[in-house]
């Protein structure tokens, strides 16, 4: 299961209103992180990657996105041990499963 949403349905307290505001706010704002991300690897600036990285990752947590919040902690990792050679690789992986999240989130959206 990429997306498991029952930390946010139980948060939302069954408010579809809110629930779907919680769902749009991450498809709303994530795109922007993962665009700042491929341009700190192409101008291999490692610290706003492991940044920006950090920034999505509560997002991903909240959605229950939980395999992409793996993948976010392994490229902050890699940047604190300086083991940038992967980091593309893993922001990569990252965005596949962020860009089969969102279609997964915006069906709920859309329902």
């Amino acid at each position: 299961m990429i997306v498991d949403l029952s930390y946010l349905k139980t948060f939302t307290k069954g408010n579809d209103v809110k629930f779907k505001r919680y769902i749009n706010l991450y498809l709303d704002d994530a795109p922007d992180t993962f665009a700042r991300m491929r341009r700190n690897i192409d101008e291999k600036n490692w610290t706003d990657l492991a940044i920006n990285a950090h920034s999505v990752k509560p997002k991903a947590d909240f959605m229950g996105i939980a395999g992409l919040k793996e993948i976010l902690v392994q490229i902050e990792d890699g940047v604190k041990q300086e083991q940038y050679d992967d980091l593309d690789a893993l922001y990569e992986k990252a965005l596949k499963l962020h860009h089969q999240a969102v279609e997964v989130l915006s069906k709920e959206v859309a329902e």
